[in-house]
């Protein structure tokens, strides 16, 4: 549904579809936003349990936020607060990955009045939202593109965790700053070398070794420079629950990162176990598709390097992209609604590719977004 703005400002949504844009960008800009109509066809209506710990999440980092909820849950209205930042601690659940929670972590950080230190507990990996050493790895690198000091970001794993129980933990650093610069990143280069790690909790370390044998067969058909780590945890830094995975990235020559990730699935009554062939394989295939398409960010970091292009100092911003998701595209929409800032997007033809691609240059005058919340002294 397209945002309707009422008298008093307050930007109106229909649905549960990209409740996290819309928040993140309610806080940045400071307009109020009502959500109507949350799951009301569902067996179960309302919001989700990670809705709610986002909404607790968003209270921890702001001061002065207003949330109203209706008595079954699908209606909110969510006035924004001023970010404050800090050292804070949250319980993610594990409905969804520590990951799904951290984005929004990145996105605000920056703006906070204090730095930030945010300690994460839950799952660091699953099948649905990108896992933190995929944040790590392709994330932090384009955050600290905008800025011209990067001392003080990190994100760091103390324990790993899978579903069902989770367990997992991870430490978040980010300074303050009070703008953003503007950036031109139109040279993607080449692939050079392909790193990762696999890892396997609460169970034989064989698990993470044949990852490794079974992604290094794919990409050594294309590169020779393939070294794939394993990180072996144990005791309480290992998680809650069995389980295992790989993590797989590609560094340009250009200082650009392409992620991929592939995880064992929770076993159910009468399913199949996962293979740690099969996960490598299928880690190493995301990561080729990723390459393929190419572009200044992976697709996952695509709405990162998007909003704070938006968010920058009134200069033009370029950056080339390779296909872009549906999240990026609906936050595109959703930048243009909050702040009024409308990307050229226009083909991009590579001077090195003899056939057409789907890599597209996204163009935009930031808005010169300021932290009036940093001390000035």
């Amino acid at each position: 549904m397209v945002a309707i703005s009422n008298k008093d400002n307050t930007l109106v949504y229909k649905g549960s579809a990209w409740f996290k844009q819309r928040l993140i960008l309610s806080i940045l800009s400071g307009k109020a936003v009502k959500i109507i109509d949350i799951r009301t066809k569902d067996d179960e209506p309302g919001l989700r349990e990670y809705e709610d710990k986002l909404i607790r999440l968003f209270d921890k980092l702001t001061n002065g936020t207003i949330v109203e909820l209706n008595a079954t849950g699908t209606s909110i209205y969510f006035q924004p607060g001023l970010l404050n930042g800090g050292v804070i601690k949250h319980d993610c659940g594990t409905e969804r990955s520590i990951g799904y929670y951290l984005e929004a972590c990145l996105m605000l950080g920056f703006f906070c009045k204090q730095p930030v230190n945010v300690t994460l507990q839950g799952v660091t990996s699953n099948v649905i939202d990108p896992s933190v050493d995929h944040i790590k790895i392709s994330s932090i690198p384009v955050l600290k593109k905008f800025v011209v000091d990067d001392e003080g970001i990190e994100l760091k794993i103390t324990k790993r965790g899978v579903l069902p129980n989770g367990g997992g933990e991870v430490v978040f650093k980010c300074p303050i700053r009070t703008k953003l610069r503007p950036i031109q990143l139109l040279d993607f280069g080449m692939v050079k070398r392909i790193r990762g790690t696999a890892y396997a909790l609460r169970m034989s370390p064989s698990m993470a070794n044949r990852m490794v044998e079974s992604a290094k067969g794919v990409l050594l058909n294309f590169l020779p420079d393939v070294f794939i780590s394993t990180d072996q945890r144990k005791g309480n830094q290992s998680g809650k629950s069995p389980g295992f995975g790989v993590h797989l990235y590609a560094e340009t020559t250009t200082g650009i990162f392409y992620s991929s990730e592939a995880v064992s699935k929770v076993l159910q009554p009468g399913d199949t176990p996962s293979i740690p062939e099969d996960v490598g394989v299928m880690a190493a295939q995301r990561l080729c598709e990723e390459i393929l398409n190419g572009g200044c960010t992976d697709s996952a970091s695509q709405s990162l390097a998007i909003l704070f292009m938006a968010l920058g100092q009134k200069d033009v911003s370029k950056i080339v992209l390779g296909p872009l998701s549906d999240y990026s595209i609906n936050f595109l929409q959703h930048i243009r609604e909050f702040f009024g800032v409308t990307f050229k997007i226009e083909n991009y033809q590579c001077e090195d590719d003899e056939v057409e691609n789907d890599k597209v240059l996204l163009t935009c005058l930031g808005i010169g977004y300021s932290n009036i919340s940093k001390k000035t002294f």
